[in-house]
């Protein structure tokens, strides 16, 4: 079985020694992700937007590998505060609605820069007809 790693550039991977995603055969691991798009938190205060970017750069990195989000089986969401798990959850149902993955969603005293809300993981299998 090949193991890739997937890098996205994003600024804690170098310094903490991660890759964005990992695909492992016919698996696939994508290390949390937040609203961190060239290095800047974007969408600042608001956990939908937040989220939806976190899960697209996630979803981002699965593509390069041929994943798309039918292939995401199971996600993991983290909050910095009970108020955001329904702005959270809905960003959730309007990407993975259609393939229903295995979810967690927990809250968190804070993540690594107060700005974030919200950080998720993805992971994703596919078997070798897709």
């Amino acid at each position: 079985m090949s193991v890739v790693r997937i890098a996205s550039g994003g600024p804690w991977e170098d310094a903490f020694g991660y890759s964005r995603a990992v695909i492992a055969g016919p698996n696939a691991y994508v290390s949390g992700c937040t609203a961190v798009v060239d290095g800047v938190v974007h969408h600042e205060g608001d956990p939908y937007r937040q989220a939806l970017t976190a899960f697209r750069v996630a979803l981002d990195s699965l593509g390069h590998a041929g994943f798309g989000p039918e292939h995401v089986v199971r996600t993991r969401m983290y909050v910095t505060h009970t108020r955001d798990m329904a702005p959270v959850g809905r960003a959730h149902k309007e990407l993975f609605d259609a393939v229903r993955p295995a979810a967690t969603m927990v809250v968190v005293s804070k993540l690594i820069d107060p700005q974030m809300l919200v950080e998720v993981e993805v992971d994703a299998y596919r078997d070798g007809t897709k």
